[in-house]
């Protein structure tokens, strides 16, 4: 008996419930947490910012024609921050974003001029040089496995030789001749510089093209298979082609994509000035690239959305400006630019920890 008794397992009381243990994983946050973790929002509370401070320090921003020009400005950087969004997210970033503009330009002017073709000639022969392009900066990258800032370095300064050396071997100038009375040009120009009435007010067709790219970046990024490629080469590459991902292809077409809008910013160019200057667009790539960031967009890749850098490309519209019609000294716009930019950074910084915060 007793030895019968030794054998029975012993049963232990059920535990008592308790309060339910999480990792933090599967905590469900507080709605305005939620916000706070979506990357457009500090970027949309500092164009509020920005906004509300010009309404009041330059009055003539009130104006609707004063709203479409900085509407204008914003757009021509807009739709180019867009692209580069989209390559920092795949966890990439591109120095000859701001010379391929000029690149494309030149392309179709001389080429049109020069062989007295219709200028939608050179439009398609620019847009197949900067989708090259863009696809040659992405095939040296995955080829090589260098740094994206090495490889589109040398394209940048490659890109700023040819463009000087051969519009000056072409055309014995700097600048290319005017193309204006030349076949297909008010077609091309209906495209891509034209303008129509709003109230009275003039506005450019590249603010509705700016947000139409917007719109379609982001359903790419939220309702589409490529999108979620974009994110997952950018947070973990390694990770991402073990899965399945297309790790080549999607950063080979991300640089596409930039030359792709390297080569509209470049069309419009051409015909709202019939002619292109073959030194512009250094630089320019950094004001894409700070839009891109100060949209939400990580250096490290992997985190952003195509929302934020349309608010970060209208704060640099609004400041450019805005510091007109402020009568203030325009060599303080790229002080502004900074610290846009480093307050950009600490915002992003803050609502991501506050976001993340358990």
């Amino acid at each position: 008996m007793s030895m019968a008794r030794q054998a029975e397992p012993a049963v232990a009381p059920p535990p008592a419930p308790g309060p339910e243990q999480s990792d933090g994983r599967t905590v469900r946050r507080p709605p305005a947490l939620r916000l706070l973790a979506r990357p457009e929002v500090g970027v949309f509370l500092g164009a509020v910012a920005v906004v509300v401070f010009f309404l009041f320090a330059a009055p003539p921003v009130r104006d609707g024609s004063s709203l479409a020009n900085i509407l204008y400005q914003s757009s021509v950087i807009g739709i180019m921050a867009l692209p580069v969004a989209l390559l920092m997210i795949g966890g990439e970033f591109d120095l000859s974003a701001g010379v391929a503009v000029v690149t494309s330009a030149l392309t179709a002017s001389m080429l049109s001029y020069q062989l007295t073709l219709n200028v939608w000639m050179g439009v398609i022969v620019a847009l197949a040089v900067s989708l090259g392009i863009g696809a040659l900066n992405g095939w040296m990258l995955v080829r090589t496995g260098l740094p994206s800032f090495l490889v589109t370095l040398g394209t940048f300064l490659i890109l700023q030789g040819v463009n000087l050396a051969v519009t000056k071997l072409v055309t014995g100038n700097v600048a290319t001749d005017s193309i204006s009375d030349m076949d297909g040009f008010d077609q091309a120009k209906a495209l891509f510089a034209s303008g129509f009435d709003v109230a009275g007010v003039q506005v450019k067709i590249t603010v509705v093209w700016w947000l139409a790219f917007a719109a379609l970046a982001t359903w790419v990024l939220l309702r589409t298979r490529y999108g979620n490629w974009i994110f997952a080469v950018g947070g973990n590459k390694d990770s991402a082609r073990a899965v399945g991902v297309p790790v080549t292809f999607t950063k080979i077409s991300l640089f596409m994509l930039v030359g792709l809008g390297a080569w509209f910013v470049g069309m419009h160019n051409l015909f709202s000035f019939n002619t292109v200057q073959s030194g512009e667009g250094v630089g320019q790539e950094l004001i894409y690239i700070a839009a891109a960031v100060i949209g939400g967009c990580l250096l490290t890749g992997g985190h952003g959305s195509a929302i934020g850098p349309v608010f970060g490309a209208f704060m640099f519209g609004m400041v450019q400006q805005g510091i007109v019609y402020a009568g203030w000294n325009p060599d303080w716009f790229k002080a502004f630019l900074g610290v846009m930019l480093l307050g950009a950074v600490l915002i992003n910084l803050w609502v991501q920890r506050t976001a993340t915060r358990r």
